[in-house]
């Protein structure tokens, strides 16, 4: 009688240390989550989106990609053919496709290109490289006519399209280039239709997704000023350099490190 009954407390008397260790693990573990801060996790954006402007194509984007892939970035570069804005918007939307998450950079008129591409769900951030940047019914066109630039060596060629006079090439597009590397791009320059160049976005992403900017400040052939009003008005982060129109080329490394900053500020 007497065993059973100490057998039955001593049952009890574990059973209760066993609840009592439960709930001491239990309001330990509920602590410890109030304790440890939750923070969202981001798969880092490794891709790199690269659409040229007029009177160039993607090769001159060579050494930023080369920075760029060296830093482990793979690289994606659009070669628009600049035959009509829908056209070039078309060429852009069929790279992001195959990218996934990625930083979309356009130089130039590639700028107008990405305003309205960049609504695309691969694109997670925009980087304006001297580039127009519109809005919904603005045209590169119509904004170099409000803000004009220096240069006058825009002309045409036949068929609506224009390019720059191969004279002036050196000084109103790669002033800071050496000569022989201006003149190879003057007379390999893609011509641009003046239907692209008058075209404009639908939709505007720099409205919804996080942009940056670069402003040439030595910019011909657009106007520095009018860089940074668009820029303002997109709320870019801005990154400004001595630089002509061609700052890509000639500063690449610091427009490679304003890539790869927008890259890590993505979301």
């Amino acid at each position: 009688m007497f065993a059973s009954i100490s057998n039955f407390a001593d049952t009890n008397w574990r059973q209760r240390m066993r609840s009592k260790v439960q709930r001491g693990v239990i309001l330990a573990l509920t602590a410890f989550s109030f304790c440890v801060p939750i923070t969202p996790v981001f798969a880092a954006v490794k891709t790199v989106v690269l659409v040229h402007g007029a009177f160039a194509d993607g090769s001159g984007w060579k050494s930023v990609a080369d920075i760029l892939r060296h830093d482990g970035y793979k690289i994606l570069v659009v070669q628009q053919p600049e035959t009509t804005y829908a056209d070039d918007v078309a060429a852009t939307k069929r790279v992001l496709a195959a990218a996934g998450p990625c930083v979309l950079v356009g130089h130039s008129y590639g700028g107008s290109v990405i305003t309205e591409a960049g609504t695309h769900d691969s694109a997670r951030v925009l980087v304006y490289v001297a580039a127009f940047a519109p809005d919904v019914g603005e045209s590169a066109g119509s904004l170099n006519g409000k803000t004009p630039s220096l240069a006058k060596s825009i002309g045409p060629v036949g068929d609506g399209f224009l390019q720059v006079d191969p004279a002036s090439f050196h000084a109103d597009f790669a002033a800071d280039l050496p000569a022989a590397t201006a003149e190879f791009m003057a007379f390999s320059q893609v011509p641009i239709s003046m239907e692209a160049f008058g075209g404009s976005p639908k939709v505007a992403a720099w409205k919804s997704k996080p942009v940056f900017g670069v402003v040439a400040k030595d910019d011909h052939m657009i106007n520095p000023d009018l860089e940074r009003s668009m820029y303002s008005r997109a709320k870019a982060t801005v990154t400004e350099l001595p630089g002509s129109h061609a700052l890509y080329i000639s500063h690449a490394k610091e427009v490679a490190a304003v890539i790869e900053k927008a890259a890590k500020a993505a979301k």
